[in-house]
C-alpha cells in the first residue's frame, strides 16, 4: 500500500522533504486520556498488550489526536524473554519483575529460542490489525530491546539503578553471559523479522541501560550483538536508539543501521561529528522541556531544530514521554516541528 505520508521513510533514504518528520518515543499511551480509558478496560498493562485489537488501537491514537508522521507499536521490550520462557509480571509504580532469573547454566538449558509466530502471534496480529487501521496514513515503527538490555532484566529479574547482578555476570562467567546474549540475539532477530513480514515499515532497537556499562564491557557484550541484528535486518531501515551510551558514538556511525537515536544527553553538534553524516539522526530534546511555558518549548524545540540543520533528522525526545506532560504541550512540539520546515 502506498503510504500518504512517508516523510519519515523519505528522511531516512536521504530524499528531499518539505519538512521534519516528527514521532515520539512512548507516544502511544501514558499521556493520552484515550489511553487511559482502554487501559482500564483491561486488568493492566500486560492484558493491553496481549489485546490485539486494543493494542492496535491505542497505537492508531496517537497518530488521530496528536498528529505525529508515524506509529510505533504499543508493546513491550520484555515479550522476548517471556516467549524464550521466562515470564515477568508488571508490578504497579515498580515497574516489571522476574520471579525467575538466569544466574547459571541450569537456568539457561531451562529457556529456548522460541518459535515467534507461535509464542508472538498477538503482537503481530497487532500489527496487522494497526496496519488496517492506519490505511497507509503514517509508516507504522516495529521495534525490539537490545540483547544487552533484555539481558539485564533476564539477570537482575527487575528494574535496578546499578544492575550489579547482572554487571557482575560479565566479571564472573562471560562464557554465560555471551551463551545468554547469543540466544536473546537470535530470537530478537526473528523476532523483527515477523514484524516486518506482519507490515511494519521501520524496525527500532532499544538499548535503555546502554549507559551502565564501561566502553569495553559495551563494545564486547553489547555492540556487537547490535551490530549482528543490524546486518541480518535488511527488508526495512533500522534505528538504534542507545541511552547513556555517549561514549560509543564513533561506533554507531560504523553500524550497519540507517537511523542512529540521540538521547537529551548527547551534544548534537558533537554527535555529528563523531556518528558522520552518511545516517539520519533522530531526537533529542529533553523530555522534561515539555514542562516549561509555551514559549520555553518553542525555544528549546527550535534550537534542537537549529542544531540539526543540514543532517537528516527525525524529530523525537531524546526519551520517551513522562506520564504527567500535559498532551496539550506534547502537541505544541509536534506543531512547532512541522511549522519548522527543514
Amino acid at each position: 500500500m502506498q503510504l500518504k505520508n512517508d516523510l519519515l521513510l523519505r528522511v531516512i533514504r536521504g530524499e528531499k522533504v518539505a519538512r521534519t518528520p516528527v514521532w515520539l518515543m512512548r507516544q502511544a499511551g501514558r499521556i493520552l486520556p484515550e489511553y487511559r480509558a482502554v487501559r482500564n478496560s483491561v486488568s493492566g498493562f500486560i492484558e493491553l498488550a496481549k489485546t490485539p485489537e486494543l493494542a492496535a488501537e491505542v497505537t492508531i491514537q496517537p497518530v488521530d489526536i496528536l498528529g505525529v508522521d508515524a506509529a510505533i507499536i504499543f508493546s513491550d521490550i520484555l515479550v522476548i524473554p517471556e516467549a524464550m520462557g521466562l515470564p515477568y509480571e508488571m508490578v504497579e509504580k515498580r515497574g516489571p519483575w522476574f520471579p525467575h532469573t538466569i544466574s547459571s547454566e541450569s537456568d539457561i538449558k531451562k529457556i529456548h529460542v522460541p518459535d515467534i509466530k507461535d509464542r508472538l502471534s498477538y503482537v503481530l496480529e497487532a500489527i496487522k490489525i494497526t496496519k488496517k487501521g492506519l490505511n497507509g496514513r503514517v509508516p507504522l515503527i516495529g521495534f525490539a530491546g537490545a540483547p544487552w538490555t533484555i539481558f539485564a532484566y533476564m539477570v537482575e529479574g527487575s528494574g535496578s539503578k546499578t544492575f550489579s547482578k547482572a554487571r557482575a555476570m560479565l566479571y564472573q562467567d562471560p562464557v554465560l553471559a555471551h551463551t545468554l546474549l547469543e540466544m536473546i540475539t537470535i530470537s530478537t532477530v526473528k523476532y523483527l523479522k515477523a514484524q516486518i513480514e506482519a507490515g511494519a515499515n521501520v524496525v527500532q532497537v532499544f538499548d535503555s541501560w546502554a549507559g551502565i556499562l564501561p566502553p569495553n564491557h559495551y563494545r564486547e557484550f553489547s555492540l556487537k550483538y547490535i551490530e549482528t541484528i543490524c546486518h541480518a535486518i535488511t527488508e526495512v531501515p533500522v534505528t538504534v536508539f542507545a541511552k547513556g551510551a555517549f561514549f560509543a558514538r564513533r561506533e554507531m556511525g560504523a553500524l550497519a543501521c540507517d537511523v542512529v537515536g540521540l538521547d537529551w544527553n548527547m551534544e548534537i553538534a558533537e554527535s555529528i561529528e563523531l556518528i558522520g553524516q552518511k545516517k539520519a539522526f533522530q531526537g533529542n530534546l529533553d523530555p522534561a522541556a515539555l514542562y516549561g511555558t509555551e514559549e520555553s518549548i518553542k525555544q528549546a524545540t527550535f534550537r534542537m531544530m537549529d542544531a540539526f540543520s543540514g543532517t537528516r533528522h527525525i524529530a523525537n525526545l531524546g526519551h520517551g514521554l513522562y506520564p504527567d506532560i500535559d498532551p496539550g504541550k506534547v502537541k505544541l512540539f509536534i506543531e512547532l516541528v512541522k511549522q519548522y520546515g527543514v
